[in-house]
């Protein structure tokens, strides 16, 4: 390694992460426990619709500084989402 180069230690974007961002957007329908496993569920069966995800994928952009662009309209669940945002993070190192 040269002395330009860096290394750059990027924390992933967690489950964790997701569900306080989600919570921050738009709240949390009644009857729907963020707290349990949904990684596999739909946004839709969660209670988020398009609105929702496009706000949450904006606090993302700002908190994590970087751009989804239009990757929000191809994910239909939360695994789906932090994989797009992990692979953004990667991209900027």
């Amino acid at each position: 390694m040269t002395e330009k180069e860096t290394t750059v230690a990027i924390q992933p974007f967690t489950l964790d992460d997701l569900r306080r961002i989600l919570f921050a957007a738009a709240g949390i329908d009644d009857g729907v426990d963020l707290d349990g496993d949904i990684l596999d569920m739909t946004f839709d069966e969660l209670g988020y619709e398009s609105l929702a995800l496009l706000e949450t994928g904006s606090r993302i952009e700002r908190e994590f500084d970087l751009s989804l662009e239009d990757t929000l309209t191809d994910v239909e669940t939360p695994r789906a989402l932090i994989e797009v945002v992990n692979s953004h993070l990667t991209e900027t190192v």
